[in-house]
Formats: structure tokens, sequence, C-alpha cells
């Protein structure tokens, strides 16, 4: 031996792959760490104040990189009346979101429109109304568009899209116990949309289990009463829904969240139980901000945590510290 060292011998195939293997692994932990973020907001504008505050609000949600915003129903006041003037001001008011804007009607666009203080309309052709401005084509409004796809029929405010995993639906259940009516015996228009509400709820819940997609969002108006029909005293308009609810939820390995406003209490729970009276786990309910108070409520989907979706709620204005 004289002592030096042997020569350095350099794998020249083994860098190159080793150099592909990094970059593998960074593009996995990328597209894992992934995430997808978007906006909820109802029960505004209410108030002429408010009518001047919510486009600074839509501004300060666009600004936070939302893919979209959604509002779930009730553009107005309940004694505000129901004339295309307000309708046109609210489609333009929502289309000129920088991000794309789903909206789902709630009772007092269409089914309180029959008030005298609402103008005495008739509420079908209010929603007919609404039909011909806010779901006219396969896009959502807003500056950018989101394609949808609507519910084939005479419902387009029935509709879905995907974003990342997770399936977003949207139905046309509003306040005021569904439009069931004010006696036992439910009204013609509730008969004949139920059917079509809970053929779209199954459908959607079928699609996401083929596609093995982590979760699924319902957005609607209503608030349907989770604690009274947990007590098997569920209102006549939406005990269907959440028996059918109930048994797609069970079914489902992922998560599902319902959006709703209507009681105008911004909350976060999981108000939903079996039969046994056992709290269902992959189910939250999130509610809205709504009058008098302003805010919107941001979902954050990262597949890298168990919940699937977390969320944050931001008042407004927003409070200085």
């Amino acid at each position: 031996m004289n002592g030096k060292k042997p020569p350095l011998t350099v794998n020249r195939k083994f860098w190159p792959k080793l150099k592909w293997a990094l970059l593998l692994v960074g593009a996995m932990t990328q597209a894992h760490a992934e995430v997808w973020r978007f906006a909820l907001i109802g029960d505004t504008p209410y108030s002429d104040h408010e009518r001047a505050e919510l486009p600074k609000m839509l501004d300060a949600i666009a600004d936070s990189h939302v893919e979209f915003v959604a509002h779930i129903g009730d553009f107005k006041a309940g004694k505000d009346r129901c004339d295309d003037r307000l309708f046109n001001d609210r489609h333009q008011l929502f289309d000129a979101s920088r991000v794309p804007f789903v909206f789902v009607p709630g009772d007092n666009e269409w089914t309180d429109c029959d008030r005298i203080s609402n103008g005495a309309y008739n509420p079908l052709e209010r929603l007919t109304k609404l039909r011909s401005l806010f779901w006219r084509d396969a896009s959502s409004l807003g500056r950018k568009k989101l394609s949808l796809e609507r519910q084939p029929g005479h419902y387009p405010e029935h509709s879905r899209f995907r974003l990342g995993p997770v399936l977003f639906v949207t139905l046309n259940l509003p306040g005021g116990n569904n439009n069931w009516g004010m006696t036992s015996e439910p009204n013609p228009e509730f008969q004949a949309r139920n059917p079509i509400v809970l053929d779209w709820l199954k459908e959607n819940f079928i699609l996401a289990k083929r596609e093995k997609l982590a979760g699924i969002v319902l957005l609607f108006q209503a608030n349907p009463g989770f604690k009274h029909f947990n007590q098997g005293l569920g209102h006549h308009g939406y005990r269907d829904f959440l028996d059918q609810l109930r048994q797609e939820t069970a079914q489902f390995s992922g998560q599902v969240i319902a959006v709703h406003g209507d009681s105008h209490t911004s909350r976060i729970d999981h108000p939903l139980r079996d039969k046994q009276g056992h709290t269902l786990g992959n189910f939250t309910r999130v509610e809205t901000f709504g009058y008098p108070i302003m805010g919107w409520t941001r979902g954050v989907i990262d597949t890298d945590t168990p919940s699937l979706i977390r969320f944050e709620v931001h008042s407004w204005p927003v409070k200085q510290p």
C-alpha cells in the first residue's frame, strides 16, 4: 500500500435516476399538498347599507384567492317587493363578481312573493323570472365563469360542478317549510318539485360514489330543522329530504357538507343523527352569516387533513386589531 486513497468513481447511471426520483417525489408532495378554496354567503343584502357593502365584501373575497363564491339564497329582505328592478339589480351585482358566482334560490325571492308587501306576485312566475336571469345557460355568474352541469328538465337552478376531489350540488330547497303551504296537505308546487329534488340528491351521491370522490357539498337555502328531525318531529316540507340525506350520508365513505342559511346564525356543527340517535361523524352543517350581521365563510379543501374541508368565518367589515 502506498497510502494513496483510491480515485473517487461516479456512477453516471445513478445520478440521473436520483434526479428524476427527487423530481417525482417533489411533484407528488406538491400534488398531495394542493388545496382549493371557496366562499359561502347568504341572506344578504337586506338593506341599503348591505347593498352598498356587498360589492366591497365580494372584492375582499376575490382577493382571498377563492375558486368561486356561492350565495345560498335570500338576496332581499322578506318585506321588500319582488319587482323586476330589484331582480335585475341583484343579477348585475352578482355578475360583477371577479370570481365565479353561484346563486341558489331562497324563499324571499320566489315562494314569499305572493305577500301583498312583496307585490302580490305569482311565486311560480317569479321563479320563472329568476331562471331567465340567473340560470339561463351552463355557466355561473361572475366575470370569470365556472362551467356547470344542470339537471335535465325544468329545474335549471339544480346544478353540479367539481372542485378537486369534491362534488358541489345546488338544490332548490327554500325556507318557509319548503313551500309546503299552510295546511296539512302539500300544495301542488311542492308535490311537483319535491321528487325532482330527491332524484337530484340521489343521483349525485351515486355519482360521487362511482367517481370515488372524497366529499360532496350540498348548497341550499332552508334550515331544514335537524334538531326536530332527530326527535322524530321533522317539518313536513323537509322530512323526505332529511330521510334521504341521512340514508345517503350513512352509505357514503366520504365527507358530506350541507350549506344553508335561512335562520341567520353563522355556525359549523354536526347535527345529523342516525335512527339510533348517534351522530353521523362524516356530516357537517355550515350555516352562513345573515342579516343583520354581514360576513362570509371560507372553505378550504385539503386532502392532507382527515376532515377534508376546514372552514373559517370572516365578519364584515373586517375588525381592526
